[in-house]
C-alpha cells in the first residue's frame, strides 16, 4: 500500500488495480464535479486538465505570495504567520502535483491505466486543496471580511421598546442616607 502525506493531505492507494479514492467527509456538489472518476476521463483530457490545474495552482501561489508581502508590509505578525502557513502548504501541494504530472505523462506513455488514474487523482485533489488554502489565506489577511459591493446600503431599525439613555454612561447612584448610631442604647 502506498501512502503519501504532505501538508495535511493524505492520499492512499491499495493494490494497483484499485484507483485511489479521496479520504475525508463527503464533498460539496462543486467539489464532487471536480473530482470525477479518473477512469471516466480520457487520457488526452487527463494531460490537459493536469497541466491546466498546475497553471491554476501556480497562479494561486503568486496570489498568496502577494498576501504574505501585504502582511509583511503592515507588520502584522499574526497575519504574516497565518499567510505563511498557507503558502508553505501550497508549495508542498504544488511540488507533489508537479511530480504527479510527470508520473502521469510517463504512465500514459506506457499505457498504465491504474497509475495514470492515481497520478491524475493526486493532481485534482491537490488543486481542490490549493483552492481552499487560497480562501484561508485571504481570510488571514482579512480580505473576505472587507469585500463588499459598492452599492451596499445598510439600514438600521431601532426597536421602540428599548430603554433610553446611553448604556456607557449610567446614571449616578442615588444618595444613600446613613443614620448615625444612637448615642446611648435605650431599651
Amino acid at each position: 500500500m502506498l501512502v503519501v502525506l504532505a501538508s495535511g493531505v493524505a492520499i492512499a492507494q491499495g493494490p494497483a488495480s484499485v484507483p485511489a479514492q479521496p479520504a475525508g467527509p463527503p464533498q460539496p456538489p462543486a467539489a464532487t464535479a471536480a473530482l470525477e472518476k479518473a477512469s471516466d476521463v480520457p487520457d488526452a483530457d487527463k494531460l490537459q486538465r493536469s497541466t491546466q490545474a498546475l497553471g491554476l495552482m501556480r497562479e494561486v501561489l503568486r496570489q498568496v505570495l502577494g498576501k504574505v508581502e501585504e502582511a509583511r508590509r503592515t507588520k502584522d505578525v499574526v497575519k504574516l504567520n497565518c499567510a505563511n502557513e498557507k503558502l508553505t502548504q501550497i508549495k508542498g501541494l504544488l511540488r507533489i502535483s508537479e511530480q504527479a504530472d510527470v508520473s502521469l505523462q510517463e504512465a500514459l506513455s506506457r499505457r498504465e491505466a491504474s497509475s495514470s488514474e492515481h497520478e491524475y487523482t493526486k493532481v485534482m485533489i491537490a488543486q481542490q486543496k490549493v483552492g481552499q488554502l487560497r480562501s484561508e489565506a485571504e481570510e488571514c489577511i482579512g480580505q473576505l471580511a472587507f469585500r463588499t459591493d459598492e452599492n451596499l446600503f445598510v439600514e438600521v431599525e431601532e426597536p421602540e421598546n428599548l430603554p433610553g439613555g446611553d448604556p456607557t454612561r449610567p446614571p449616578p447612584p442615588e444618595d444613600v442616607v446613613v443614620r448615625p448610631p444612637p448615642a446611648s442604647p435605650i431599651r
